[in-house]
């Protein structure tokens, strides 16, 4: 670790954050995870955040694109995949299975957005596979 590592996306994630805290400061925990992404939108806009809200993303299996496909809850700068919770604790399978989510689909960095405790709670996902 040394001056010379950089952060993925890092002014990007500085960004995304920075509008998840505007919008738990103002709602706080408790709501279902479809308020917070309504919530969420309008912060993005606001902040000149470019997104796509519930994208379809091809998933891939050895190189095959699948029929089948993941539904992001956003992705943000066209590169990172954003997922929203409103629960008191994340479970280990979400950060599995938005790890599995950023393979398939070849992204780099995802980001677990928890809305649901009194403070906003977030943990950046790194696919290894294709970061570099």
């Amino acid at each position: 670790m040394g001056s010379e590592e950089k952060i993925l996306f890092k002014e990007e994630s500085y960004q995304i954050i920075g509008a998840c805290m505007k919008v738990h400061r103002a709602l706080g925990p408790g709501f279902l995870e479809a308020v917070y992404e309504e919530a969420l939108e309008k912060e993005f806009i606001k902040s000149s955040i470019p997104f796509k809200r519930q994208k379809k993303l091809e998933i891939y299996y050895d190189n095959e694109k699948m029929n089948k496909y993941y539904r992001a809850d956003f992705i943000c700068f066209d590169k990172i995949i954003l997922e929203i919770k409103s629960v008191k604790n994340i479970p280990v399978a979400f950060y599995s299975q938005l790890n599995n989510y950023l393979k398939a689909t070849k992204k780099e960095l995802g980001m677990l957005i928890n809305f649901g405790q009194p403070s906003l709670t977030y943990k950046r996902i790194i696919n290894t596979q294709n970061s570099r």
